[in-house]
């Protein structure tokens, strides 16, 4: 299969991989400061006390980025986990309609969430919801995060469900297992 969108969610796989990195900077820092400290006290110097003030919090909402982020990328290169044990055993024109309805399955469950976390970012905006760790982040920042990662994914399932129905309908017999990677992949 391939995606029209494929650019868009390479970009949300970028925002994931840049918020991995944010965290292994961050965690870096923090370990270098204490690691200077106690060398600093290890000598008989007094210390220097520098520490990123939140930097647990802020971690985990980049950990957050970096796994929603990633769920478009990873559902269109076949990377998700499916449990195919019963539907590789049926017939090709039998299977593509158990995607079409797998695929309606996740959509739904998808744009429900998806809803409910515009609705939750809209509500943080109106309040003015702030964390309540050391450094006060807007909530509805990581909140807009995940509506748009959860929005990703529904559009690659979206195109996913349009490709699947397209193949239902003029050829049942083509389809091909949506795990297997197409031969146009690079890696």
């Amino acid at each position: 299969m391939t995606f029209k969108f494929d650019k868009l969610y390479r970009l949300g796989a970028w925002g994931a991989a840049a918020c991995m990195i944010a965290i292994c900077a961050l965690i870096a820092l923090q370990v270098t400061f204490r690691l200077v400290d106690a060398l600093l006290v290890l000598v008989g110097m007094s210390r220097l006390g520098i520490s990123i003030t939140g930097v647990s919090e802020i971690a985990s909402y980049l950990l957050v980025g970096a796994t929603f982020l990633g769920l478009a990328y990873t559902f269109v290169h076949h990377a998700h986990i499916r449990v195919t044990l019963l539907i590789t055993r049926l017939p090709a024109a039998i299977r593509v309609w158990f995607e079409v309805v797998a695929l309606l399955i996740a959509l739904t469950i998808s744009l429900l969430l998806s809803y409910g976390l515009v609705g939750l970012a809209r509500e943080s905006l109106q309040y003015n919801d702030v964390s309540s760790g050391f450094v006060s982040i807007p909530l509805w920042i990581p909140q807009l995060v995940l509506a748009s990662s959860v929005g990703l994914l529904c559009l690659a399932l979206a195109e996913a469900l349009f490709m699947a129905l397209r193949i239902a309908i003029r050829d049942p017999s083509s389809f091909r297992e949506a795990t297997a990677p197409d031969d146009s992949e690079e890696y």
